[in-house]
């Protein structure tokens, strides 16, 4: 019997650290310049907390924006609690960091994918370029962000694809 690394496990650990450690630094010092996240999380997930009209409304995923109004954000060692504004309705949630499907930061084209061993290289890819484009369809409040690099010229989105790590 030989013992293997399993890279793909430590790569999402290693990146659910990295949004750890972010929001962390949003609670003590707020959003720096244009920095705003969506976040896509599993309402089902047994450690999610969401009133239950949203529960309803949101079953199996939910994306949220934190980005202008946003209140109570406190970072534990498995998740984070926030209170989001619904409509002038503040409501608490509570998402654990496993729940996390997506991650992006869109004034810096940053994102991160965690991906499920269903999909294979091709449906991933397809996958994520198709929820990058949701998740900024459904963008109301966000400002336009200037997405091009010194030389005048467009830069694509940055996903890490974390099971292309995976033999």
């Amino acid at each position: 019997m030989t013992r293997e690394i399993d890279y793909g496990n430590l790569m999402h650990a290693a990146m659910r650290s990295l949004i750890k450690n972010v929001l962390q630094d949003v609670a003590d010092n707020g959003l720096p310049g244009n920095h705003h996240f969506f976040i896509t999380f599993d309402t089902n997930h047994p450690d999610a907390q969401l009133a239950d009209w949203l529960g309803d409304r949101y079953p199996g995923e939910m994306t949220i924006v934190v980005q202008h109004w946003f209140d109570n954000l406190v970072i534990d060692d498995d998740g984070f609690t926030i209170t989001l504004n619904f409509g002038d309705n503040p409501e608490p949630l509570y998402v654990p960091f496993d729940a996390i499907a997506t991650f992006v930061d869109p004034s810096v084209e940053f994102g991160l994918r965690f991906e499920s061993a269903e999909l294979d290289e091709d449906e991933e890819d397809s996958a994520i370029v198709t929820e990058l484009e949701d998740i900024a369809s459904r963008e109301i409040s966000a400002k336009p962000v200037d997405a091009a690099d010194s030389d005048g010229e467009h830069k694509d989105a940055e996903v890490v694809s974390l099971d292309s790590f995976r033999k």
